[in-house]
């Protein structure tokens, strides 16, 4: 590989990044510009690091063209979350309140939840969309049945009490 040292100092500054470094990723993309300085060949460096070819060559030549600054990977992309922040808060306000008596059920669901973000806050989400949103929102999907409004746990004992044998002895 022909990888020159951009500025003067290149190497030490590799070096103390290198040994300042706690992300093993990071700290690997410094040690391919290091090596790839010192000469040795991408096949050698990808031997040494345990990584690919390819990697190799990616970031020893991120190095070569943009200095020890593009050896930071690119942040990721991604689209802007629909709910902003307070609309984020009141939604889980909302749906950690559980149904309201309009609502017409004894507990909330992803496709109330999804009804919910439509009427109330005037966002469309798909079914995943929402079950990924509930879970940043820290929701889990795995709860206890839901107790029925009129649920009187004393007629159940009693019926527990009366109910006859179902078995045949």
């Amino acid at each position: 590989m022909h990888v020159k040292q951009r500025q003067l100092g290149d190497v030490d500054q590799l070096k103390e990044l290198i040994r300042r470094e706690n992300n093993a990723k990071q700290r690997d993309r410094y040690r391919i510009a290091l090596l790839a300085i010192e000469g040795r060949e991408k096949l050698e460096i990808a031997s040494i690091l345990s990584v690919a070819k390819s990697t190799v060559e990616y970031w020893a030549y991120r190095y070569r063209d943009g200095g020890i600054g593009a050896l930071t990977p690119k942040p990721y992309g991604g689209s802007e979350p629909r709910l902003d922040g307070e609309q984020a808060e009141a939604f889980k306000k909302r749906f950690a309140n559980g149904p309201k008596p309009e609502d017409g059920m004894c507990t909330l669901r992803g496709k109330d939840a999804q009804k919910i973000l439509n009427e109330e806050f005037g966002v469309d989400y798909s079914l995943s969309s929402v079950y990924d949103a509930l879970h940043r929102l820290n929701f889990s999907c795995l709860k206890p049945r839901p107790k029925h409004e009129k649920n009187d746990p004393e007629q159940m004992e009693q019926f527990k009490k009366d109910a006859p044998f179902l078995s045949s002895e």
